[in-house]
């Protein structure tokens, strides 16, 4: 897993000159744009609810003493989850309404890689509309259930340093979850596709271990954070793809 982890960071490296190369910055209009105004939508909205969230986790706490220290433990763990919520929509919304244009993206890059046309199975762009939505509502089902318990352990002082890191890999690991999928869904159905990202977790949270980053970096980072992980998931999946050896689910090496 860490020479999986070690290669997905450092496939982020090349996108710049493969994005240029193939001419795929035109393929990255409308999801830049989705990006943008899904992440301002998400801001303005937990910017609104997180004194709302803050408060009535301070309602929860009935005794006079210690109330101060839990005042602001709840005003913490309130904007935790609100920044927790709000990454988890938003990731989620842009990579569904994504998928009819980052699935070319990731073909184009196949076949350059590969240098020669394969037959996979065919899709369109409504099919790969819901097959991003189908994917990323099961991502985001799952994502809660795990992330819930999480904020809640994040209120025993001391284990909550470590229940960030593992709230940021949960988030990671569905971010490169999605990303992955742009090239497996022509290879696999939805359910291979599950079994192949379990196989493979370091690479999927690799993959959104940088994605999550990027989106800390003013508007810049909401921009490019698709293209660059998209290219970036599809140039590291395609290996998995011709590796047997890597290739630990039922539906074998396909094409």
């Amino acid at each position: 897993m860490i020479k999986s982890i070690f290669n997905s960071i450092k496939a982020y490296g090349g996108t710049f000159k493969l994005i240029s190369r193939l001419g795929l910055w035109k393929y990255f209009g409308v999801p830049m744009a989705i990006s943008f105004l899904t992440a301002v939508l998400i801001g303005f909205a937990t910017w609104g609810w997180n004194d709302n969230i803050g408060g009535f986790i301070v309602r929860i706490w009935l005794w006079e003493w210690g109330a101060e220290t839990f005042r602001t433990i709840g005003n913490v763990l309130g904007g935790l989850i609100i920044i927790a919520l709000g990454l988890i929509l938003y990731k989620h919304i842009v990579m569904a309404l994504s998928a009819p244009f980052m699935s070319p993206v990731s073909e184009k890059i196949e076949a350059y890689l590969s240098g020669e046309n394969h037959s996979h199975r065919e899709t369109t762009n409504i099919s790969q509309l819901w097959r991003g939505i189908r994917i990323n509502v099961r991502n985001l089902l799952m994502e809660l259930l795990l992330t819930i318990p999480i904020l809640l352990l994040s209120l025993i002082p001391i284990v909550n340093i470590f229940t960030s890191v593992l709230l940021f890999l949960v988030q990671a690991y569905y971010a490169g979850f999605g990303n992955m999928d742009y090239t497996l869904e022509r290879h696999f159905t939805y359910r291979e596709s599950v079994t192949f990202v379990k196989n493979h977790r370091g690479t999927a949270i690799a993959n959104g271990i940088v994605f999550m980053a990027m989106l800390l970096i003013p508007v810049i980072g909401i921009i490019l954070v698709l293209p660059l992980s998209v290219t970036a998931a599809s140039t590291e999946t395609l290996k998995l793809l011709k590796d047997p050896l890597g290739l630990e689910h039922p539906a074998g090496l396909k094409k």
